[in-house]
């Protein structure tokens, strides 16, 4: 059955905002494409008066709804599938997509999964720690002489799109693995891998890059990830194992046998 995008289901992720005026206008942007959640995160909260003067009081409501969170991995943490947003490129950054492009794959995943839209802070942007929590990275097309688009500005751009894409039908894609689990089972992937010298120590991360990127196009269900962990688990037993007689084998030789409590 083909249904219209969700928008209840999406919502704006705003990782460390410097300035209240621009979150009052990024919530105007953000309830005029029907999208109403605004999740901010950061050590503070900001100044309600400062916010109102940009986002009017017609878009109050959205500004009262604000979840103020400490970390990114708390934020994210409940959402099924993440869009991040950078103007920034690079190998480590991407693969990339347009914002057309990603509010049409959006428009299936909302049927039946929380979904949220990252924007980084106006002076830098998200960083590669944080594009690497991402499904998704849409980097929005403007001029090569100038690239830097205001946060509210990229928020409506994205939105646009949502919007646009929500007025037709999409076909409805099962509810994916939450953030909070995907993350875990990368954690015990990255400590096998190491222990087996597979990753290079100096930059793990950069190794599990193509990992993330390919579970990121599978879509991972959540029987399908407990599955992933299952097998994980299963070798670092063996491994430990083996590793166990191995030395062993090692003190017989040695003449000094191994002794089973």
């Amino acid at each position: 059955m083909s249904l219209k995008t969700k928008t209840k289901n999406i919502s704006i992720v705003l990782y460390r905002p410097k300035y209240a005026g621009n979150i009052g206008s990024v919530a105007r942007a953000a309830k005029n494409m029907g999208i109403t959640r605004i999740v901010v995160v950061g050590a503070k909260e900001f100044d309600r008066e400062e916010m109102e003067q940009r986002s009017t009081h017609l878009a109050a409501d959205v500004l009262d709804q604000i979840q103020y969170v400490a970390s990114i991995e708390e934020a994210l943490g409940t959402f099924n599938y993440i869009v991040g947003t950078t103007a920034r490129i690079g190998k480590a950054r991407g693969p990339f997509v347009s914002p057309r492009a990603a509010a049409q794959n959006i428009a299936g995943i909302s049927q039946k999964n929380k979904i949220a839209l990252l924007f980084g802070p106006e002076d830098t942007g998200l960083a590669n720690e944080q594009l690497r929590l991402c499904q998704s990275v849409v980097t929005i097309p403007t001029s090569r002489e100038f690239t830097s688009l205001n946060l509210s500005q990229a928020v409506m751009i994205l939105c646009y799109e949502i919007f646009i894409v929500s007025s037709a039908t999409a076909e409805a894609k099962p509810k994916l693995a939450l953030s909070s689990e995907l993350e875990g089972m990368y954690r015990q992937i990255k400590d096998l891998l190491s222990e087996v010298g597979f990753l290079n120590p100096e930059n793990p991360e950069y190794w599990m890059l193509d990992l993330r990127r390919f579970f990121a196009r599978t879509g991972l269900l959540s029987p399908n990830l407990k599955s992933v962990t299952m097998e994980v688990v299963y070798y670092e037993k063996n491994i430990f194992v083996y590793r166990r007689q191995k030395n062993c084998f090692r003190q017989r030789i040695a003449s000094n046998p191994c002794r089973t409590p």
